[in-house]
């Protein structure tokens, strides 16, 4: 029964942002309040000193989302191959959309910084009734150097952290993501997706 809840429940989410937007933007608006109100206080305890550990592994400056400047990222989707693309379509990249993120509370977004400059970008796109699901993007210039995996266990301890079930969709034929799913932790196939894709519950 929980596995048909959270395949419908996944499901309706890409229905309401893909085609009732205005609905998704009200909803989302709501989530992140209450969101907010159940878990700032638990994020707030741990998300700097994670982002610190996370640093220092990576050899990059981890930031959150907000922190940056929406320009920054929209320059870093911007340079991106269209082929990045394929599989990965959590959200708009214009200045609008980011800046709209950048202001949710339930959107936990962290970029990697090269100096000023972004090389990764990830996410767990969370929800007030305790479910996350992940999304990750390794710049062009910087792949092949383990940062997609680093960032998935990034959003791993922060979610897991105050209490989140982590979730991803990933396609098979995306042979970097799901290495990188992979290497980062445990997890189930809650179910096989069309068009190859499979719904993963990470595991703590």
């Amino acid at each position: 029964m929980e596995i048909y809840t959270l395949t419908m429940l996944y499901a309706l989410a890409h229905f309401l942002r893909d085609k009732t937007p205005w609905i998704w933007t009200m909803l989302d608006v709501v989530n992140s309040a209450l969101f907010a109100l159940r878990y700032d206080r638990k994020l707030n305890a741990l998300e700097t000193r994670i982002m610190a550990k996370y640093t220092a592994k990576a050899g990059y400056k981890v930031c959150r989302m907000r922190d940056v400047n929406a320009s920054q990222l929209v320059d870093f989707f911007n340079n991106q191959p269209k082929e990045a693309f394929k599989y990965f379509k959590p959200h708009g990249f214009d200045e609008k959309s980011i800046l709209s993120l950048q202001q949710n509370k339930s959107f936990l977004a962290y970029v990697l910084l090269d100096n000023d400059r972004i090389v990764g970008y990830c996410f767990n796109r969370s929800f007030f009734h305790g479910k996350g699901f992940r999304g990750r993007m390794t710049g062009i210039n910087h792949r092949g150097r383990g940062l997609g995996t680093l960032m998935n266990k990034l959003l791993n301890e922060i979610g897991f952290g105050i209490g989140l079930q982590l979730f991803e969709t990933v396609s098979k034929d995306n042979v970097a993501s799901y290495r990188s799913a992979v290497n980062a932790g445990d997890f189930k196939v809650v179910k096989e997706l069309p068009n190859n894709e499979l719904f993963l519950q990470i595991i703590q």
